[in-house]
């Protein structure tokens, strides 16, 4: 009996959740595709439910969700539309989540502690999804935490273009906030031309939360331009202090660039005072105005979170985008 041959035919379908409607139409506009329409409300104890007015059998799904504040409320509502495109019969379902929830809890500093990252991972494999794409990971070894393909995106393109067209004319030294992310402050370097490094020795108490002291710089940063770099500005504290700090060393002037802002308060007064001559974010969470400043650039994702899009549903290579170094 010979087997019976068919017309596959593959559809992208994008779904978003509504933490950051803007960044999903912006993405939606650049692969020329529209939102799928889906009915989504909060029941009067707070259940969420959702469903979607068309179709989804045999397509290649991608769930779009920005996990700002609330952001227990964000995670389970894309969970839930996973476990609804599973149910209808998505062929695949890739689950975008530009800002990593609970990324920073990705291993235990004492015991009876939870590895929240792990637990989020495992939340939506059971929910049904086969594929994570996100922006700029706390830790990269999250990517192992995730049974399937993870496509981990990188925003430095993106902030270190502003860069070089802003201030490339300047003697740049590129700083990390503390030691551990020195590894950063060296691809930049190496994308802004070879620049010299430097850090912020710094100590943090893990009982306390959101609290840092910048101890003292370690590089040359004396009448050099100084690029701040780091993956995320929670409440701003360790950034407004290793502001400082760069300062008080002599540092001409002061750029953070981040990747992921989320502001949480007083983080908007506390960047807004410092005297840092620009504040670089990308959108990867929504920035209301309430929250931007004179001093703020916000820079979109979307381009590139559309190219990856589009290299995954055409099975081509997301690693090409970074120029292998993803």
């Amino acid at each position: 009996m010979s087997p019976k041959s068919g017309t596959p035919q593959k559809n992208l379908m994008l779904f978003s959740g509504r933490a950051h409607l803007e960044l999903a139409e912006e993405v939606a506009k650049h692969l020329d595709v529209t939102i799928t329409p889906q009915t989504l409300h909060n029941f009067a104890n707070g259940e969420i439910f959702v469903r979607f007015q068309e179709s989804v059998r045999g397509t290649d799904a991608f769930v779009l969700q920005s996990h700002t504040t609330p952001i227990n409320e964000w995670v389970m509502e894309q969970l839930i539309m996973v476990d609804a495109l599973k149910r209808a019969s998505a062929k695949r379902i890739t689950v975008i989540m530009p800002f990593y929830p609970y990324a920073r809890q990705d291993k235990k500093h004492k015991g009876r502690e939870p590895i929240s990252a792990r637990l989020i991972a495992d939340l939506f494999k059971t929910a049904g999804a086969d594929r994570i794409m996100t922006v700029d990971l706390h830790t990269a070894q999250i990517q192992g935490f995730f049974d399937g393909p993870v496509d981990h995106l990188l925003a430095q393109n993106v902030l270190a273009q502003h860069i070089k067209e802003t201030y490339g004319n300047a003697d740049i030294t590129v700083v990390s906030p503390d030691s551990g992310r020195v590894r950063l402050a060296e691809k930049w370097a190496q994308q802004l031309g070879d620049r010299p490094i430097a850090f912020i020795h710094k100590t943090r108490d893990p009982d306390k939360p959101n609290e840092a002291v910048a101890n003292r710089v370690v590089g040359k940063v004396k009448d050099r331009l100084c690029v701040l770099v780091d993956d995320m500005i929670d409440t701003g504290g360790t950034i407004v202090k290793a502001t400082e700090a760069l300062l008080a060393e002599g540092a001409s002037d002061v750029v953070i660039a981040s990747t992921h802002g989320i502001l949480s308060d007083p983080a908007t007064e506390r960047l807004a005072n410092c005297k840092a001559r620009e504040v670089i974010v990308t959108n990867t969470l929504p920035i209301p105005e309430d929250k931007r400043f004179p001093g703020m650039t916000v820079l979109s994702i979307a381009p590139l979170l559309a190219r990856a899009i589009e290299a995954v549903f055409e099975d081509g290579s997301v690693t090409s985008l970074f120029d292998g170094s993803a």
